[in-house]
């Protein structure tokens, strides 16, 4: 044991100069420490108590004699003393048991008080007889719950067990095995032992170590050594281990026996135990002299050791350890800071030593790995490359890694720095970087093997220890493919798989069935971003795999769903158009193979869109139209349909030639065109108002394209039957044109018959000769008397190649026509001027001549006309009683007046409305028979009807009257 270090972990304080104060008058006999002071009993009575610099607080008599034994309770501000006091009666001991509460002073004087003593106990009784007292220990239970033990010198132990303070006790006796000898039997020492709910109590005698199981009832007996020790040589250890001191060395107990042991010469008069240290106090019987030492047993050292005068009491208070001399002189010795031993090591370079220290005492794991790094730096200066590695392995979480990184990348040892980098990841606290670093080794130590180990050894997916993507890359870098693929797969990381499978190794086919061993939303993610390589080199395949993601061929039966349900759920196919960008062909097939799969997809108007566009294209090039409109010319598809046309005749003018009659155009154009004229045809059923694509793209894509067949059947549908004969203008198609005209200009089948004037207007600036085409646009105008004549030869007239011939039949028929209506129009002149000139005759005659009345029956009861009797100027007579109250007018002649006067009324009313006056002229076939009628009724024969007009007009207002 010489053989441990020395060290001087510890310091004296104060200088060494303490002392008990003189307040303490008598000699010492006990002492006992806790809640922050010291308690000391003296051979007068009395009781001090001292402070943290030993300092008098106040004292108090506590027993008449002197006091044996006390002890300071720590949960309750409680003492409890053993003394001997005045003894009454010879029967009675004068030993007693005192208990005081501190808590309770009463001021005696200025310079004292005393506590109240709650409790005194007579030891000794007629059950427990009177021995001597050797040893004391107080346990707290739950309070206000004490045990007590004393040990006696027969070898019995008397136990007191209860609420001291109110004598709610109960006392038992232990005893030790019998010795014949007394001196061999006297109790040492108790310590006890808390075990969760059990309680054991230690008895230690000069020959013996006893263990009583209190729990139990009676307490159970059983001894653990046939070796003992002396008083003040027995403590207890902070992991509740009785510690026996003896001559030759230091035995720790346990509840099992005796545990380690250590050989410790000499003589050992005190035994303490401090915050994991073992305290002796050592008389060296060689050379006299008395030394006080303090061992850390973890780490085999000596923390301090001093050579000190004779010791009476030994205590632990304040994190100090005080020693009490026989002369009343004290030696207080504090622990140093972790830091002050620290660099006392590292001056000696005892890192080992250091690092025992610091995990011994429970320091904290940065202090620990600042220890360990020093040691480490301390290793790599001697270029000891792979002790130093073991010890910066044991900082990681605690040391930033690049510290030990950079060494060893300057030192070029790349094997220790694998070892690092492997325990960094192990740990999981690798960074991307630090995952290149370790792949980077492994690839320039070609160690496949540890390689393997790495990528490879794990269980489960998501439980890397490293980033995975850095993994991948630089296992892809360095050309080891089958290990990025190995990590990529069971991380789940489906792009970096294919990317390597595509772009690495060309595994166009490994690649397509990965994809379809994937789930539906992974599959389509991937496609989404490989696809434009898998239509290039594996078209078919990839059009099956994409219609298994669009269509219900195999969910459906999984999920049970309706088909409406589940085309809802599914990919649209337009999320796939980029990846067929340079493949149009592979594009129109796979979305042919779509709508005749699936009738009512959500994305079924940008399918037929992308369709149209495919089968319109003339050297099939991407389409490119729906795109671009839909970003850059959003506002041209608000537009109304009239305004498309328009727009895209002025863009496509130019490109329109006479390539629609060319016999030589490429059959799969044509093919094509005819699938394109399908599709406008099926996607715009007659029991649908709007198709089942864009309209005016269409449009844009036909004029584009020259397709005429398309935009015929698009106008049509549209019912722009304007922009129908257009198209035949546009391709100088007369045949067609009458055609047209005869399909779309009937009136009776909801046509435009302003469709012949645009005809005539067209073969009249034609400027070529068109005489049969104009005859038979002629008969049809005569028809349906759609133009005046004057019209018809205004327009003609502009066709220099037209001859007099053409119109010749035309206004002959004309012209009799009208002679016929001019001679009609002039008879029923006359009529109506006969019937005006009688009825001016009549009303000079009522104005001018007298009535006579000569009806001789009422014209109401055709009973014999009497007195009173009303007779109107229209020859009706009537009783009076027959008319009632209404004798301003005929009764048969009103009716017919009411129904004049509304007419008139009616007459003025829409004189006033110039819209529908208007709308009459412009709807009518020949307006100006319109305004002869409105000036015929003599609507519009005034500007202004007032009072002015009427009286100087010269005309009487009409009356009804007699």
């Amino acid at each position: 044991m010489y053989q441990w270090r020395k060290f001087e972990f510890f310091e004296e304080k104060s200088s060494g100069k303490c002392s008990i104060p003189d307040e303490v008058s008598g000699k010492i006999e006990c002492c006992s420490s806790g809640r922050g002071r010291i308690v000391v009993g003296c051979d007068d009575g009395t009781v001090n108590l001292l402070d943290r610099g030993l300092k008098f607080i106040y004292g108090f008599q506590a027993h008449v004699s002197s006091v044996l034994f006390l002890q300071q309770l720590k949960q309750r501000n409680f003492l409890v003393t053993i003394g001997e006091d005045e003894q009454t009666s010879p029967q009675l001991s004068p030993i007693c048991l005192k208990v005081f509460d501190l808590d309770k002073t009463q001021p005696e004087d200025s310079s004292t008080s005393s506590p109240d003593c709650v409790q005194i106990l007579r030891i000794f009784t007629n059950q427990f007889p009177e021995a001597k007292i050797t040893s004391f220990l107080v346990v707290e239970e739950a309070p206000p719950i004490l045990l007590i033990s004393i040990g006696l010198d027969n070898g019995s132990i008397y136990c007191i067990k209860g609420d001291i303070a109110r004598e709610r006790i109960s006392r038992f006796k232990l005893h030790v095995e019998h010795i014949s000898d007394k001196s061999q039997s006297s109790i040492t020492g108790l310590g006890f032992r808390v075990d969760g709910p059990a309680l054991q109590l230690f008895a230690v005698t000069p020959c013996s170590v006893s263990l009583f199981s209190l729990q139990e009832q009676p307490p159970k007996h059983q001894t653990l050594d046939n070796i003992g020790c002396a008083l003040s040589c027995v403590t207890m250890s902070d992991r509740s281990e009785l510690v026996l001191g003896r001559p030759e060395a230091v035995y720790f107990y346990e509840a099992d026996g005796r545990g380690p042991c250590w050989a410790f010469e000499g003589e050992k008069k005190f035994l303490g135990w401090f915050r994991g240290y073992l305290l002796c106090v050592i008389a060296d019987q060689r050379n006299g002299k008395v030394t006080f030492n303090i061992y850390d047993l973890k780490n085999r050292l000596i923390a301090q050791s001093l050579v000190v005068r004779e010791v009476s009491h030994l205590l632990c208070e304040w994190g100090s350890i005080i020693l009490i001399m026989t002369d009343k002189t004290a030696l207080c010795i504090g622990e140093k800071d972790m830091e002050s031993k620290l660099d006392m090591l590292f001056k000696k370079n005892l890192y080992t030593v250091a690092i025992n220290l610091v995990q011994s005492q429970q320091a904290d794991a940065a202090a620990t790995a600042e220890v360990l790094r020093k040691y480490g730096d301390h290793l790599y200066g001697k270029q000891d490359y792979d002790e130093a590695m073991a010890q910066y392995i044991h900082t990681i979480g605690h040391l930033e890694p690049s510290y030990v990184i950079q060494k060893f990348l300057d030192a070029q040892r790349i094997y220790n720095l694998t070892h690092y980098l492997e325990k960094l990841h192990e740990k999981g606290l690798a960074s991307k970087d630090h995952t290149t670093l370790l792949l980077n080794c492994y690839t320039k130590l070609k160690d496949v093997e540890k390689l393997n180990v790495f990528i490879k050894s794990e269980e489960g997916i998501g439980e890397h220890k490293f980033d995975v993507e850095t993994a991948i890359r630089v296992c892809r870098a360095a050309g080891y493919h089958e290990h990025a693929m190995y990590v990529a797969k069971k991380a789940g990381k489906h792009e970096w798989y294919l990317k390597i499978l595509l772009e690495d190794l060309g595994s166009f086919q490994e690649a397509l069935q990965y994809i379809s061993s994937l789930e539906p939303s992974q599959a389509g993610a991937t496609v989404k971003e490989y696809g434009k390589i898998l239509v290039e080199h594996r078209p078919v395949e990839t059009i099956e795999i994409l219609m298994r993601l669009c269509t219900e061929e195999e969910e459906s039966a999984k999920q049970g769903t309706s088909n409406n349900t589940l085309v809802s759920m599914l990919p649209s196919p337009v999320d796939f158009l980029n990846i067929f960008i340079h493949h149009p062909l592979s594009l129109m097939s796979f979305l042919e193979k779509y709508i005749s799969k699936v009738k009512d997809s959500p994305a079924q108007v940008e399918i037929h869109n992308t369709l149209l566009e495919l089968y319109l294209s003339y050297d099939l090039n991407f389409p490119s139209i729906s795109q671009e409109n839909t970003a850059g010319d959003s506002n041209l598809r608000a537009r109304s349909a009239k305004e498309v046309v328009s727009i895209s005749k002025v863009k496509s003018r130019e490109r329109l030639i006479a390539e629609d009659k060319d016999v030589d155009k490429d059959k799969d154009h044509i093919e094509r065109l005819e699938k394109g004229l399908q599709l406008l045809k099926r996607a715009w059923p007659s029991n649908l108002e709007h198709p089942l694509y864009d309209v005016d793209l269409a449009i844009i894509l036909c004029e584009m394209n020259a397709f005429k067949e398309g935009l015929l059947f698009l106008y049509e549908k549209m019912k722009l039957y304007k922009e129908v004969i257009a198209c035949y203008m546009q391709a100088h198609d007369h045949e067609g044109l009458i055609a047209c005209c005869k399909k779309l200009g009937g009136s009776n089948k909801g046509g435009d018959p302003s469709l012949w004037g645009d005809l005539l207007k067209y073969f009249g600036e034609l400027g070529e000769d068109c005489s049969k085409e104009v005859k038979e646009v002629l008969t049809y105008i005569e028809r349906d008397d759609i133009l005046p004549p004057i019209i018809v030869l205004q327009t003609l007239s502009r066709n220099p190649c037209l001859s007099l011939s053409v119109v010749k039949d035309y206004i002959a028929r004309k012209l009799e026509q009208e002679s016929k209506l001019i001679e009609e129009d002039r008879r029923s002149i006359e009529k109506y001027q006969e019937e005006t000139s009688v009825m001016r005759k009549e009303i000079y005659d009522l104005r001018t001549n007298a009535r006579i009345f000569q009806l001789s029956k009422c014209t109401a009861c055709t009973f014999t006309l009497d007195l009173p009797a009303v007779h109107f100027m229209c020859m009706h007579s009537f009783h009076q009683r027959c008319l009632g109250d209404n004798e301003k007018e005929c009764p048969e002649c009103a009716p017919e007046y009411r129904s004049v006067l509304e007419m008139k009324r009616s007459l003025e009313q829409n004189a006033k409305d110039q819209d529908r006056f208007f709308n009459q002229v412009k709807n009518s076939k020949d307006g100006f028979s319109v305004v002869a009628e409105y000036f015929g009724k003599g609507v519009i024969s005034k500007t202004t009807i007032g009072p002015s007009d009427t009286q100087t007009s010269g005309v009487a207002p009409s009356s009804g009257g007699l």
